[in-house]
């Protein structure tokens, strides 16, 4: 075995995954006796390609489930996509749409036929992508949300809840897509500021001529549709209209002034419109006061009169039939242009205000939305949410970070009835037929329905199936339990139900993970995983959300072809703290390869030097203080780093792991130990350290090996510390008993401290590293001078001092000082830099630095910049400021040591 001179992750990263793959590395096993550990993926849309949220979520979990299974667990990461109901219908639209064909002439069951065509040949794309990054998924057990076993899961669930009256149809405003023609939820509505105007609109009072009361809105193509004016009922002078009517503008027809807490009496004229059919809180006014709720709007968003044509007046000054009928078929926008012209030409418009607001739109069709009044299928979520939350309250599932439970009882505490149907030819079709007079009948199948007919009508009955299909979130609330194969009681079912941890980003924590809770305990009886890991966002270095717009968007692909996938995945986990975004950049990633590379270097010095893995070896006969401090430190790296695991610190397990192969092992273990494997060394003391090296470069590999698993396992391979691509299933370390351990960690610790101090003082004095000077100890005690004269070559080897001795006399002229416990460190400069120069220098330095420090303590004392800066530009003024806070405590201690 010769190690190259450099990792190369290209070459090396698909060979060890496809080594581990073909060996079954990643397989659960159900009929073990082992403790079984459960992650359920969080279905990617099987349209989707990695983006840096997925990179964020899968390194995640992939280093538990590593971990776990290093422990000695049965784990079983399910894998699976989720069919992506309108993505997914709009890439093939796309597809259709190039060849000059539509959906509607080629049918639906063609349509259907050729999205699975799509799927079978484009779908795969993120599960290649999700091994590239090393995610060491159960790969024979992957599911789709389509796949039969999952669409009996969807079935028997609509049936049973409908059948328990928790899935019933209603008239209700959903967010619908005038481009995509279909409901929408609210996590597929994007809102987006808009530059526009507030319109203030005179509505007559009808038993006061020539009185108006002014309405503004942002919308005034809706207010053909408008059913009252709603005022607050404290108002000052407006309380008094309530009980009134007011006539509505271009329709004639006399709507009522009601009272209504809605209606904001600091907002706008303090008076609103109520149009209940196109607008959510209008809705909302409109049930309390059981106003009608004409739309006038239609699917595809233009005006409609069929609701209102029979409510039209001719009323002079104030309506013309005429006119409002020549908006019929028009859009949206250009009805708007029109009624603002004849609310003008009629004197009716008070005055335009420029206005920005925030209008929805749909992420995918990407127009705006409409709050349109339809027919859909809904569930009973405020029944179903109630369980869920008393299963947060009473701990049996967790959050961390904690505060993420208060998202979660906000949301399910107000939750409204959700909407589950979607007018789409893709996606799950809702087992719902109907009967000639409209009768429904909800069954597993056609046949069951029909059984259920022949029973209503007492004979045979042609029946048509419901056109829509589920809602993706319906499908994949039941992940957790439909993917191991409920409806029937499987042996994995019994095994790997309740998941141990979903991890998974806050912005679906209503939409998914809500959701997999409410379904779970009401199917299943118990929560669908004990412990909720929420991690932040992937932002740029900034702070910045990533966003194509802003130009910001990292690759993760990019990174890994630049830098390997074990350094993007450290870099993760350095980075991921609790309740913490993630602030990313490539120099990141770069830097944290060189993480990579310091490790791959130390193993090829410990190829160099005769550092063999030795069977049988008995790290408590350590003899050496050398030996036992390195085995005393990676002692406390394997409490720190297992804890840091068990409490979902990622930053913290990194942080572990980074110190301790850098510091300890590479920048003191190492050097201290280059005289003890020399050829002069004494032979039993170098066969010693060599096997302490390789005792602890195994440790070292085991413990990495959860956050970066290629380079782990390439070391481990070739240094046969076991069969190849056998890491993955090798014992997670545990501490080791130590003997003297106080002693040799005492002692080493001491070295280890005078060198840094003395490199600290080097550095702050500009010394050049090719000047040695002496190390002078004043006030040194017997037992530290004899630890002097122990690692005498390493102190001024490492040091870089010409000697080390005991202060007799004077401290010499122009020389440095530091304190070290009771000894003072004396490194005399008067021959080696210009003193007086090196004073100016870092006065000049400091105080520079004291000055940009006020200026921008200044600007953060400064309320009117907190807050109105971004949050991310006035977390990088503090941080700044934190920064120079530290390099002006540095310079003056530099100072300090000169006198």
């Amino acid at each position: 075995m010769t190690l190259d001179s450099r990792f190369a992750p290209g070459d090396t990263e698909p060979r060890l995954y496809a080594g581990w793959e073909n060996a079954g590395s990643f397989a659960c096993h159900p009929d073990s006796n082992a403790p079984p550990f459960t992650i359920m993926i969080p279905p990617p849309n099987v349209t989707g390609s990695l983006h840096m949220g997925h990179a964020l979520t899968f390194t995640v979990q992939d280093v538990l489930v590593r971990w776990r299974r290093m422990q000695g667990r049965d784990a079983l990461w399910q894998p699976g996509s989720d069919h992506a109901g309108i993505a997914t219908q709009m890439v093939v639209e796309r597809l259709l749409d190039a060849e000059g064909k539509d959906r509607r002439t080629v049918g639906r069951e063609a349509f259907v036929d050729r999205v699975w065509q799509w799927k079978a040949e484009s779908g795969g794309t993120i599960t290649t992508q999700l091994r590239r990054l090393g995610a060491s998924l159960d790969w024979p057990r992957e599911r789709f949300t389509m796949d039969a076993g999952l669409s009996a899961a969807v079935k028997e669930t609509f049936v049973k809840l409908f059948n328990e009256g928790l899935i019933y149809r209603d008239r209700r405003l959903v967010n619908w897509d005038p481009k995509l023609q279909t409901a929408i939820s609210d996590l597929e509505v994007e809102n987006r500021e808009l530059k526009g105007s507030l319109w203030h609109i005179r509505y007559p009072i009808e038993a006061d001529p020539g009185k108006f009361i002014i309405v503004a809105t942002t919308r005034p193509e809706t207010m053909l549709g408008d059913t009252a004016i709603a005022v607050h009922p404290d108002h000052p002078t407006l309380s008094a209209l309530i009980g009134q009517h007011a006539i509505l503008p271009l329709v004639g027809r006399s709507i009522p002034i009601i009272g209504d807490a809605y209606a904001d009496p600091e907002k706008g004229t303090g008076a609103v419109k109520i149009t209940p059919a196109h607008d959510f809180n209008d809705f909302e006014v409109g049930r309390r006061h059981d106003l009608a709720m004409p739309s006038v709007l239609d699917r595809q968003a233009n005006v409609t009169l069929a609701e209102i044509e029979p409510l039209l007046q001719s009323r002079p000054k104030v309506a013309d039939p005429r006119f409002v009928r020549s908006l019929a078929g028009q859009s949206r926008f250009a009805a708007r242009a029109a009624i603002v012209a004849e609310l003008e030409r009629l004197d009716l418009l008070d005055k335009i205000e420029p206005h920005t607001n925030q209008v929805p739109h749909g992420d995918r069709g990407g127009v705006p939305v409409e709050p349109l009044l339809t027919t859909q299928w809904y569930c009973n979520a405020e029944a179903l949410a109630k369980p869920a939350i008393e299963a947060v309250q009473t701990g049996k599932t967790v959050f961390v970070p904690k505060q993420w439970e208060n998202t979660f009882f906000a949301w399910m505490r107000e939750i409204q009835p959700w909407c589950i149907s979607r007018q789409l030819w893709w996606g799950h079709r809702i087992p719902a037929w109907y009967g000639p007079d409209g009768t429904v009948f909800v069954a597993k199948d056609q046949d069951a329905a029909a059984a259920q007919a022949r029973n209503h009508y007492g004979r045979d009955e042609t029946l048509t199936q419901d056109e829509d299909v589920l809602d993706t979130w319906f499908s994949s609330g039941l992940w957790p339990f439909s993917t191991l194969g409920w409806p029937d009681r499987t042996k994995e079912l019994e095994r790997y139900y309740p998941g141990d941890v979903l991890v998974t980003g806050f912005d679906i924590i209503f939409f998914w993970v809500a959701r997999m809770m409410m379904l779970g305990l009401h199917m299943m009886g118990d929560v669908p995983f004990r412990t909720v890991y929420i991690h932040g966002l992937v932002r740029d270095e900034r702070g910045q959300k990533m966003s194509k717009s802003r130009g910001n968007v990292i690759d993760p692909l990019d990174l890994i072809d630049s830098y390997g996938a074990d350094a993007l995945r450290f870099t993760i986990c350095a980075l991921t703290g609790p309740g913490r975004d993630v602030k990313l950049s490539p120099s990141r990633v770069e830097g944290y390869r060189g993480f990579i590379t310091k490790l791959w270097n130390a193993a090829r010095f410990c190829e160099l030097n005769g550092v063999r893995p030795e069977p049988g070896f008995d790290p408590t006969t350590a003899r050496l203080p050398l030996s036992r401090w390195l085995l005393v430190e990676a002692n406390t790296t394997i409490g720190e780093a297992t804890t840091a695991l068990e409490a979902y610190r990622f930053d913290d397990y990194a942080a572990a792991g980074y110190r301790f192969v850098w510091n300890t092992f590479c920048d003191w273990f190492l050097e201290f130990a280059k005289p003890l494997l020399s050829p002069a060394a004494n032979p039993a003391d170098a066969a010693e350290i060599r096997a302490v090296a390789a005792h602890v470069l195994g440790l070292i590999l085991r413990l990495l090996h959860p956050a970066i698993p290629f380079v782990t396992e390439e070391l481990w391979d070739r240094f046969e510390y076991g069969e190849a691509c056998s890491l993955i299933g090798t014992a997670w370390p545990d501490p080791t008993p130590v003997p003297d351990a106080a002693e040799a960690r005492a002692e080493l610790d001491w070295v280890v401290r005078l060198i840094g101090l003395v490199r600290s003082v080097r550095t702050e004095m500009n010394v050049p590293p090719s000047k040695p000077s002496p190390l002078l100890l004043q006030g040194a005690s017997d037992e530290k001078l004899g630890r002097v004269d122990r690692w005498n070559e390493a102190i001024r080897r490492l040091a870089r001092a010409s000697d080390v001795r005991l202060l007799t006399g004077e401290v010499p002229q122009g020389s440095a000082q530091a304190v070290l416990d009771e000894i003072t460190i004396v490194l005399p400069l008067q021959d080696l830099i210009d003193i007086s120069a090196e004073r100016n220098r870092l006065l000049k330095d400091r105080d520079k630095l004291i000055g940009e420090a006020n200026k921008l303590r200044q600007k953060l004392a400064n309320a009117d910049f907190v807050n109105r800066a971004p949050e991310p530009v006035v977390s990088e003024n503090r941080e700044r400021l934190e920064t120079m806070n530290f390099e002006i405590g540095r310079l003056q201690a530099a100072l300090d040591r000169l006198g």
